[in-house]
């Protein structure tokens, strides 16, 4: 059986360990569940590399990532608005201004 550390790419620290189950809610935070059935919850995090040889998944984390995945989804799902849109247009353009 395959079982990953999930490491943090913001800081590189390993978030767990025993990782079998991945996968994002309905509400986009990403589930982490060991061989147990322990879970983690990231509220805003996306997945970057899954390496089965040195058995690693690397996330990055941002507050913009949820409203980002909510985006593609509905992109992918043709449920997308207007509103939804601009809601990640103002978050970027609020990141961008404190560059």
């Amino acid at each position: 059986m395959c079982e990953f550390k999930i490491i943090r790419k913001n800081d590189s620290s390993q978030i767990m360990e025993d990782i079998v189950i991945v996968n994002y809610t309905e509400d986009n935070k990403l589930v982490l569940k060991d061989i147990l059935g322990m879970a983690e919850v990231l509220n805003s995090a996306l997945i970057l590399d899954v390496n089965t040889l040195n058995q690693t998944l690397v996330v990055v984390e941002h507050p913009i990532i949820n409203d980002f995945i909510g985006l593609m989804r509905d992109l992918t799902d043709k449920d997308i608005t207007k509103e939804k849109i601009d809601k990640v247009i103002t978050q970027l353009n609020e990141l961008k201004s404190t560059l």
